[in-house]
């Protein structure tokens, strides 16, 4: 069962991506087009490190992602 935190961030993500490919995204945030699909599906949760990543290269704060 996902958390409000992954449901969060997927939302998040998926907002993003948008019409973008999930391999496109990929190059953009730094992480395997594969994590993607599954940090939006809920089906894997994200590590601070990984975060950290797609923070920097989003250009957004904790905030921006989980209000």
């Amino acid at each position: 069962m996902a958390s409000e935190l992954d449901e969060k961030l997927a939302a998040f993500l998926r907002k993003k991506r948008g019409e973008m490919t999930y391999a496109a995204f990929s190059r953009k945030v730094g992480l395997p087009a594969s994590t993607i699909f599954r940090l939006e599906q809920c089906q894997q949760s994200i590590t601070l490190g990984r975060l950290q990543t797609v923070m920097e290269r989003l250009k957004c704060s904790l905030d921006d992602i989980f209000g």
